[in-house]
């Protein structure tokens, strides 16, 4: 494809980075944290947290 002109190649470039672009926002926004309530609230164990090094 060497015969397309360089303004081609540009328009193409733009046309996958905002295709990209909207498809990483769309995945970004669509997913949903897991809501956390006052009582799901988890306590760290301190014993649990002694590392051997």
């Amino acid at each position: 494809m060497p015969q397309m002109a360089p303004i081609s190649w540009l328009i193409l470039f733009f046309v996958f980075s905002i295709t990209f672009m909207l498809f990483n926002i769309v995945n970004y926004f669509s997913f949903l944290p897991s809501s956390s309530t006052s009582k799901e609230k988890k306590t760290f164990n301190v014993k649990s947290n002694n590392w051997k090094w």
